[in-house]
């Protein structure tokens, strides 16, 4: 059936604005003087970009180049500060600190002291501007015992869903699991710098920029079909080409919005 939000509520959001509660989201401060050109060998951009006004948005990848998590990245007090999924605070956090080694680097878990929203529309205000769901927005990092109230309505978790899935934006685990390569997910523009440097994986993603060539593509379409996530995705000669990662409801049209890798050169064959 998919995620759903109702046409006004999807209507409100985007002339007046919401916020999203991500508190449950893993939070790490990284200190320390290395603390940039360690974290820049880890990630696929440019870490000395982010900022206190400006997240950097970058995947954690392995050696073989594919991601190990995603994370948003922002600068300030001296300091770090990255967040990422809930399910990825254990297994994120124990891939960065297996690199720090001889670095001027201290890494801490600080997810259960701070609240974390992020707040889009014309009353987010000024802040830490970050583009989570592919609209304008501002990420508020509070303490975690202090009070917060927005100003704009509060998205429930399915609102939430059904906004990423119709603006498109891919989540981990759904579309970025282990076995995925960043330009697969469409990051390419969005979470790589190419000109940075090196970093873990860097190899085997600057060839996969350099050749185009890539096993598969995230795809988004709208379909009249009932389609579940993790159903198969067959061309007109019933082979399978891809599967369903994340499914929504469109608020307006009513039609239901699929997102799924398919296999290169089948595109034009995704059903409808």
């Amino acid at each position: 059936m998919g995620a759903i939000m109702h046409a006004d509520t999807f209507h409100n959001l985007l002339t007046h604005g919401a916020a999203v509660n991500l508190s449950n989201h893993s939070k790490w401060k990284l200190t320390g003087g290395d603390r940039v050109r360690y974290l820049n060998g880890q990630v696929t951009n440019d870490v000395r970009r982010a900022d206190e006004n400006h997240t950097v948005y970058a995947c954690v990848t392995d050696v073989k180049g594919r991601i190990s998590g995603d994370v948003m990245i922002h600068a300030r007090d001296g300091a770090l500060w990255l967040d990422a999924e809930a399910d990825l605070r254990e297994t994120l956090g124990m891939r960065l600190e297996k690199y720090i080694v001889a670095d001027d680097v201290e890494l801490t878990d600080v997810t259960d002291d701070w609240q974390l929203w992020h707040v889009m529309g014309p009353k987010a205000g000024k802040g830490l501007q970050c583009m989570r769901f592919g609209l304008p927005g501002v990420d508020l990092w509070l303490p975690a015992d202090e009070a917060y109230q927005p100003s704009v309505p509060v998205l429930t978790h399915d609102e939430v869903e059904t906004l990423r899935v119709v603006q498109q934006v891919p989540r981990w685990p759904n579309e970025l699991g282990g076995g995925t390569f960043p330009a697969e997910a469409g990051l390419e523009s969005r979470a790589m710098d190419f000109a940075k440097g090196c970093y873990i994986g860097q190899e085997v993603l600057s060839r996969i920029k350099t050749t185009g060539k890539m096993p598969r593509q995230l795809q988004s379409w709208e379909t009249d079909r009932e389609i579940t996530v993790g159903s198969a995705l067959l061309d007109a000669e019933g082979r399978e080409i891809g599967m369903v990662t994340s499914t929504a409801r469109h608020p307006v049209s009513g039609g239901l919005v699929v997102l799924g890798y398919v296999k290169s050169g089948t595109v034009a064959q995704l059903p409808s």
